[in-house]
């Protein structure tokens, strides 16, 4: 016999004759880790402690129930009456059945994860067979403790409907950035929305990601704001930064989230990225967040900061930046020329794509155009 369960029995040997231990209580307990310290435990030993448990679970004291439940409920030896036993005690019994490891299929695992009994969802989020059923039930009950047990959980991979409901509540509370900026199953492309709270490596790694996609597929660019209403712009920040803020967002397309995420944003990062996304030159955009004499405008390191972030980013990236920042999708790229056969009608595979190549071209002449103008300013 092990020495420390032999040390354990001679201690409730001892309460035993002191009057002070009610037998039946622990039991269970030390049966239980007497036959969980046997590699192969005997079918009868194991038929035996079955039916002990049946006879005694529903009568024992709930903490003591607890502690068997985490004891046997991952161990494969578990006899089926003993487990049974346990989950008809429900409630924290059931949970730390739940939470260590006890056999569960799809069915039993999506109908816990919507119990109205809190304890069990909560046991469910921390497991590493989570199904993404089950992952995306959790995250929509919309319990702040259930998702970041659940962006915690790094044995599984967070579906993306349950990714896209997280990432919309960062939006509104910082606290889950980091849980989520930590996962390292998570693409650098699908947290870009997180930029403003990841650190240098991160968002560089965003960047390249976002640079990869506008490669892939270039998004449709807005007209870059024009003399007049940057102006405005400028004449507003000093006097009325909300107002400010709400043209900004109303000329890339967005709606009241990224007005508030812009106001929230104390760093100005993401005002710097607006006014890049807009077609601001590095000089009026800079003009315009001194003017908004704030903390930062203040301070000239953060002025260095954003005008090197401005000088780093290029418009279509700091537009698809923006937009996932402020809730909205990217825009779809818009498609030019004429449609182009597979194979032309003398059926040589040889064709042409004028419009591809006229339009690739000046892209690429308006990207080089942009960076000199930021190199030389």
């Amino acid at each position: 016999m092990p020495s420390r369960i032999s040390a354990e029995i001679a201690q409730l040997a001892r309460l035993a004759r002191d009057g002070g231990l009610d037998l039946s209580q622990v039991s269970l307990r030390v049966k239980a880790d007497l036959l969980m310290s046997t590699p192969s435990p005997a079918p009868d030993d194991l038929a035996a402690f079955g039916e002990m448990a049946e006879a005694l679970v529903p009568s024992v004291d709930e903490d003591t129930a607890v502690i068997l439940a985490r004891k046997i409920g991952g161990w494969r030896h578990a006899p089926a009456r003993a487990i049974a036993a346990l989950q008809a005690r429900g409630g924290a019994v059931l949970a730390a059945l739940i939470q260590h490891g006890l056999r569960l299929g799809e069915a039993e695992m999506e109908g816990f994860a919507g119990s109205a009994d809190g304890r069990l969802p909560a046991a469910l989020a921390e497991r590493g067979d989570l199904t993404a059923t089950a992952a995306l039930i959790l995250v929509e009950r919309g319990e702040r403790a259930l998702d970041f047990a659940l962006m915690a959980n790094t044995a599984i991979a967070l579906p993306r409907a349950a990714l896209d409901l997280l990432l919309a509540r960062a939006r509104l509370d910082a606290g889950y950035a980091q849980p989520l900026l930590a996962r390292r199953d998570l693409s650098s492309a699908e947290i870009a929305s997180l930029f403003l709270f990841a650190g240098p490596e991160r968002r560089q790694a965003i960047l390249d990601s976002l640079a990869a996609l506008e490669a892939l597929s270039p998004s449709e660019r807005r007209p870059a704001v024009s003399g007049e209403a940057l102006a405005g712009w400028h004449a507003m920040a000093a006097d009325d930064r909300a107002g400010a803020f709400e043209a900004l967002s109303r000329h890339l397309g967005g709606g009241p989230a990224l007005t508030r995420a812009l106001e929230a944003d104390v760093s100005r990062d993401l005002a710097a990225l607006a006014l890049t996304a807009a077609g601001a030159s590095v000089e009026d955009a800079t003009r315009f967040l001194i003017r908004l004499g704030d903390e930062a405008a203040h301070s000239v390191e953060r002025i260095f900061a954003v005008v090197g972030l401005m000088r780093a980013v290029r418009p279509a990236i700091a537009q698809r930046l923006v937009a996932q920042i402020g809730g909205a999708a990217s825009a779809p790229a818009t498609r030019k020329g004429q449609h182009q056969p597979a194979m032309d009608p003398s059926g040589t595979p040889v064709r042409h794509s004028p419009a591809r190549s006229e339009s690739a071209g000046s892209t690429s002449e308006i990207l080089r155009k942009i960076g000199a103008k930021r190199d030389g300013a």
